[in-house]
């Protein structure tokens, strides 16, 4: 399988959606369709601190996705990079997708200037999760959100 990551194009909008849609009903959540809309404005827009996305593509079909942002951290001068979704269709995972799309993000990263990556997942996303063990550290930080 030859793999190209690259970031997200105007035209992509209807493989996007799909990918997109794959990975809000893993987590078992629906949007509306004006945020389809602001996230695709998002991605292909020219501000450097919204949201950006980047595709994997294998003879001209999209097969996964992330979305980052860089944003300012309190404790240091350089920003930092949140990975919020990364997802491959089920019929590619295990073939490198997601590797090739975190790696894609960290080459951002470092191009940007920001200083780390870091990305949050569920506790029972044990396939991804064996993935995020080689690639990256496991903290001890716990989510919480408003009640």
């Amino acid at each position: 399988m030859s793999l190209t990551i690259r970031p997200v194009r105007p035209e992509d909008r209807p493989e996007w959606e799909a990918l997109w849609r794959g990975y809000l009903h893993f987590y078992e959540t629906e949007v509306s369709p004006d945020v389809y809309d602001a996230a695709f404005s998002r991605l292909v827009g020219d501000d450097t601190h919204d949201f950006h996305g980047l595709v994997a593509e294998t003879d001209g079909e999209l097969i996964g996705l992330t979305h980052f942002l860089f944003h300012r951290h309190m404790w240091k001068l350089a920003e930092t990079c949140y990975l919020q979704d990364l997802y491959a269709a089920p019929e590619h995972r295990g073939l490198g997708v997601g590797r090739a799309l975190i790696e894609a993000v960290y080459g951002a990263a470092d191009a940007y200037g920001a200083d780390g990556v870091y990305w949050l997942t569920q506790d029972f996303n044990t396939t991804a999760r064996l993935l995020y063990d080689r690639v990256g550290k496991l903290t001890p930080f716990v989510k919480y959100t408003r009640a």
